[in-house]
């Protein structure tokens, strides 16, 4: 089995307040002793991202659930400002979603990818 980098992701939680508050997640508390699906897209707010594959995954939570995982979670290398507005405008309601806004654990799983062709 393939061991995850330890990375701490940092996202913003909404408040009793209604305001978000900043907060830490490690890859640790997703991934230790639990069955997680984990997937990455490019960019939040994408035409293929927003339109099949994240509400896809959402749509197909309890058929995860079925098989004994435990959550499903959605990597972008986006900030916490923008998962939860991605989160929100998609409505969202199974998958989590973390931002990876430095790249740290994308690039620790070696799977940061160049884009400058594109713009």
């Amino acid at each position: 089995m393939t061991r995850v980098p330890e990375v701490t992701f940092k996202d913003r939680r909404p408040c009793h307040n209604g305001d978000y508050d900043w907060y830490n997640l490690t890859t640790s508390e997703i991934f230790d002793d639990k069955r997680v699906v984990v997937f990455a897209l490019p960019g939040a707010f994408t035409p293929t991202c927003s339109n099949f594959q994240l509400p896809g995954y959402d749509l197909s939570y309890h058929d995860f659930q079925a098989l004994g995982i435990d959550a499903i979670y959605c990597i972008s290398v986006n900030d916490g400002f923008v998962t939860n507005a991605w989160a929100q405008d998609q409505n969202i309601k199974n998958v989590k979603l973390i931002p990876d806004g430095n790249a740290y654990f994308t690039r620790s799983m070696g799977m940061l990818v160049n884009k400058s062709n594109l713009g």
